[in-house]
């Protein structure tokens, strides 16, 4: 058994047993990544030297005593849209690709005062735009349980290196569904937080009212732990909420008895896979064994989603990204002729076809004429599909489905067709566009490929998402399951 398949409290259990040191935890992440990364791809950069002296710093509070943090000692990776003070951000793009920022993103500095180790960077699609981590402008990430299959997107790399062993748990970030849809490609947690309830500061942004960071992690509990150290208000970030953070922890209860849960028809109907409806409605059995009930619910609105969430991801993206211009940060053009012919350079060097693509369709979108017709109107179905949301939890707690409608698909499949790519996430955009949390957990396999179920919570009500997926998880082995890698 891998120091990284142990609960979080066993971890440090032996660390104050002095049966380990955080040097130990350490040396066994960067010695997986020496293992497995050539195959797997999981990392743009290693943040080896200050990680180790990190390391020896927090050996020497263990043998002194004291008060830890929630994380002490755990080797943690962040993606690279997640600012890190002298460790390149790169967003996986050419235009990046020299980027040192000078300050630390809200949530960094928040795994620091819980006392994690950042091991380094993670790859991803380039500004988070892709579902399959192939878009990524310096290699693709491969997915654990089959190298020759994607990761899923854009947190491809945030996956793949939980799934993989390297490091103990992952930031990723979600803007339509980019940290739920690799775990479930990868066989791990992944949690998207209600939108507001862990800072976006020092996160690049690609669509503001959409993006969201939150915890990859190998089992349930640890991503309570994970959240709990990264929520909270912030106010160097304006969108985000001053709430209560509860004890995540103690939603843990294993006790799910009188649980109301809504099953969406339209999340499992036409074009998804037989085999991960299958797994959904062996999930929904043990739910019944526990003492929850579901219903078949409806969504309508769900057929409008991909195209919503399209224009809006792409209007913001286009609003976004115009401030990479080749002068103030990021790669300039060699020889420009003028100040456009230096905006057109820099911008077709750095850009990959993937962003060109969302840019220009968000400008058309936003461009006169054009406006009212797409945007304000893709903003009125966007609350429309809020509202669907809104008058299901009105009779029930939770809403469950499959996370992506297939598993992983290989590498080279689908990247010509992005039509087809975009509709890889239909199960996950309406509830990005509703602003409200949901979490995937594994719940089976197909094919030799993890399953993802996805549960689907009220605003601000992760306690009970999370308690939710507790309990499933405490019920079935899915999530003891490891890709034999190495």
């Amino acid at each position: 058994m891998s120091l990284f398949d142990l609960r979080l409290q066993d971890v440090h259990s032996k660390l104050n047993n002095k049966e380990l040191t955080v040097s130990d935890l350490v040396d066994a992440s960067y010695r997986r990544i020496a293992e497995t990364d050539e195959t797997i791809k999981a990392f743009l950069t290693l943040n080896e030297e200050n990680a180790r002296r990190q390391a020896d710093s927090l050996d020497k509070q263990l043998l002194e005593g004291g008060e830890r943090g929630l994380l002490f000692g755990l080797p943690a990776g962040v993606k690279d849209n997640i600012v890190t003070e002298g460790l390149l951000t790169t967003c996986a793009s050419q235009f990046l690709s020299n980027y040192n920022p000078i300050y630390d993103a809200t949530t960094v500095s928040k795994l620091k005062s819980a006392q994690s180790v950042t091991i380094g960077k993670l790859n991803m699609d380039e500004f988070a735009m892709g579902g399959s981590n192939e878009n990524s402008s310096y290699y693709p990430t491969r997915n654990p349980w089959n190298p020759e299959y994607v990761p899923g997107g854009s947190s491809g790399g945030s996956a793949a290196s939980v799934a993989a062993g390297q490091v103990y748990f992952s930031l990723g970030s979600d803007t339509g569904g980019s940290i739920r849809q690799p775990a479930a490609y990868c066989g791990i947690v992944g949690l998207k937080p209600t939108y507001g309830l862990v800072s976006r500061f020092g996160l690049v942004a690609f669509a503001s009212s959409l993006d969201q960071i939150g915890p990859l992690t190998k089992n349930v509990e640890d991503s309570a732990y994970v959240l709990q150290s990264i929520a909270g208000y912030d106010e160097k970030d304006s969108t985000s909420a001053n709430v209560d953070i509860p004890d995540y922890t103690c939603a843990l209860t294993g006790d799910v008895k009188g649980l109301r849960i809504g099953v969406p028809r339209e999340y499992l109907g036409e074009g998804i896979d037989p085999k991960v409806k299958e797994a959904v409605m062996q999930a929904l059995k043990t739910f019944e064994s526990m003492g929850a009930t579901w219903e078949e619910v409806s969504l309508p609105h769900t057929e409008y989603a991909i195209a919503t969430y399209y224009l809006l991801a792409s209007s913001e993206a286009s609003s976004n990204l115009a401030r990479f211009d080749g002068v103030r940060y990021g790669v300039r053009a060699d020889n420009p002729e003028n100040l456009i012919d230096l905006y057109r350079k820099s911008r077709s060097q750095g850009f990959g076809p993937e962003v060109k693509r969302r840019i220009m369709l968000g400008t058309y979108a936003l461009s006169s004429g054009y406006y009212d017709a797409y945007y304000l109107k893709a903003q009125k179905v966007r609350t429309l599909i809020k509202q669907d949301f809104d008058n299901v939890f009105n009779q029930y707690d939770i809403i469950i489905g499959p996370t992506a409608p297939t598993t992983a698909f290989k590498i080279g499949e689908q990247v010509g067709d992005p039509l087809t790519m975009y509709l890889n996430d239909i199960c996950t955009i309406p509830v990005s566009l509703a602003g409200i949390p949901a979490i995937s957990v594994p719940c089976g396999t197909a094919d030799g490929m993890p399953i993802g179920l996805q549960i689907i919570g009220k605003a601000f009500d992760e306690s009970t998402v999370l308690r939710a997926a507790h309990a499933f998880e405490q019920q079935t082995e899915f999530h003891k399951l490891r890709p034999q890698l190495g």
